[in-house]
């Protein structure tokens, strides 16, 4: 089985923006693990038993329930507890578990950023696949430059899946995806660019990067709680002109 390479984080915060309610808030986070680079083709394919067309090419037309399905199936593999019951549509993370499972956003935007405060955390050609580089699929992880915390592939190539719902009031079930791809303009491969789709959607730019990390807490951990998610679903605050909520 290939290994997962993974990198420690150190604790930390970052600031998360909500542009629609206009609000940023500070994300104060523990210790955690990250991947060093996202789930690539040759991972994907031994997890299936199949082989990979492109071993180090990041994976991708993988769905967020499928992500979390991945994720349990490397922990079970490593003999650790799984991150995630599934329960049909329905899964619910198990905070405490050591197993693999999909980073926060804060997590996601901490890890990216590596202390850094603007869109990129360098010269965008140099950290990053994007449009302007002409390529028509994911390119082999690792090929740009890592960011400070030694992550690569953070910006670029393709969008990561993270846990969190994208915006309960108007979205639904969608969940986060972070990072731009490949075929993204600059302005779209930012640290702070939010995206998402259902959890049954499927992308040829997104895939995933894996975290791992328990923490002494249910329900809530690392900038995400379940009390928030139900809070912004039923959100009566003023809403931005042209804006309406899902029906």
């Amino acid at each position: 089985m290939t290994d997962v390479e993974l990198a420690a984080l150190p604790a930390g915060s970052v600031v998360l923006h909500d542009a629609r309610r206009r609000m940023r808030r500070t994300v104060h986070l523990e210790p955690f693990e990250l991947g060093v680079y996202p789930v690539t083709e040759e991972l994907l394919a031994e997890l299936l038993g199949v082989a990979a067309s492109h071993p180090r090419r990041p994976a991708v037309d993988v769905s967020w329930q499928r992500a979390v399905r991945l994720c349990n199936a490397l922990s079970e593999w490593e003999g650790l507890d799984p991150a995630y019951r599934v329960d049909g549509e329905e899964v619910t993370w198990h905070v405490d578990a050591d197993g693999y499972r999909l980073p926060t956003e804060a997590e996601w935007e901490y890890a990216c950023r590596a202390g850094s405060t603007g869109a990129h955390y360098g010269p965008l050609a140099e950290v990053a696949w994007t449009a302007a580089d002409g390529v028509r699929t994911p390119q082999d992880v690792g090929g740009r430059h890592p960011n400070l915390f030694g992550l690569f592939d953070t910006l670029g190539n393709v969008w990561e899946w993270c846990w969190d719902l994208l915006d309960p009031l108007r979205y639904g079930d969608y969940r986060v995806f972070r990072g731009g791809g490949f075929a993204d303009d600059a302005w779209s491969v930012r640290a702070g660019t939010r995206r998402g789709g259902g959890p049954r959607m499927h992308h040829d730019d997104v895939g995933l990067r894996v975290a791992r990390g328990g923490f002494d807490a249910r329900d809530a951990a690392q900038g995400w709680s379940l009390a928030a998610d139900r809070a912004r679903a039923l959100d009566d605050a003023p809403l931005p002109p042209g804006w309406t909520p899902l029906r």
